[in-house]
Parts: structure tokens; sequence; C-alpha cells
């Protein structure tokens, strides 16, 4: 008889790899990646962008004509390619250096005279966009890893 013979057609997952070398060992499906938040994640770090450059030159400077505070959003700039392209370590990395920037439109908002800055909470708003979208977006592809690890381990 044939290995055709013996055995039912379709996978074969039950059997040991080193018994038959016909095999397919059994992959978790891929992540599932939603493009509506990378596209989230890649306008609210523009929009952010643009506002801390704004913001530190015409909106609301802290000195008159602008203020050197506008390179803080040259450090946005570095995460923004591997956003556009939904590189995903990007997006885990970047998620976490966008919080200081939400430190810094709290405390700016909270602080600043007059008590009330819409350009702080602009920036609060944007930066709560970003990691969410950038979060959630990553999650399925690290779940599936955790998935793909568990099942290697049990084998």
């Amino acid at each position: 008889m044939t290995d055709s013979e013996q055995m039912p057609p379709g996978p074969r997952h039950n059997a040991p790899a080193a018994a038959d070398p016909q095999v397919i060992p059994v992959r978790a499906a891929p992540a599932t990646l939603d493009v509506r938040l990378q596209r989230g994640a890649a306008v609210s770090l523009i929009a952010l962008i643009v506002l801390c450059v704004l913001w530190e030159t015409v909106l609301s400077p802290l000195r008159p004509g602008g203020s050197w505070l506008v390179i803080k959003a040259l450090p946005l700039l570095l995460p923004l390619r591997g956003v556009l392209r939904s590189n995903l370590y990007t997006m885990q990395w970047a998620a976490m250096m966008i919080l200081i920037y939400f430190t810094e439109g709290v405390v700016r908002a909270t602080s600043d005279p007059g008590g009330f800055s819409p350009w702080a909470w602009a920036e609060v708003a944007l930066t709560t966009i970003f990691f969410w979208c950038a979060v959630l977006y990553v999650r399925p592809a690290k779940q599936a890893a955790r998935r793909r690890k568990a099942a290697a381990s049990t084998r």
C-alpha cells in the first residue's frame, strides 16, 4: 500500500514530523493588521509635527518671533518613515516615545498662563490618537507571535 492509501486525504497535522517527512508543521494564521490604524497613526504623527512647528513659531511662541523649542519636532521625524511604511518595530518604540509629548502637552495645558491652552490640548489629543492607533495596530502581530512561540514550545 502506498502512503496515500493508508491515510485519508487532507492535511496530516497529527503525525510527528520525524515519522512522516511530508508533514507540514501547523503555523498560526498571519496577523491581520488594520490599515486604518496605521493611517491614523501616520496622520496624527504628521499633524503633531506640524502642530509643534507652528506652535513654537507662529501660534503661541514662548518669545515673540518664535523660540528654539521648535526643535522639539525633530525627534518626531525619526519614526516618520517607519510609521509610513507600517514597520511594527518602529510603531512600538514610537508609541513609547510619543508619551514624552503627551506629558509635555498635559504640563503646558495645565501650567500655561491664562489657564487654557488649546494648542497643548491639541497636542494631548494627537499623542493619544497616535498612541492608541500604534498599540492597536501592533497588537494582532504580537498576539500571533506569542501563539507561534507557544505552539513551538509544545512540540
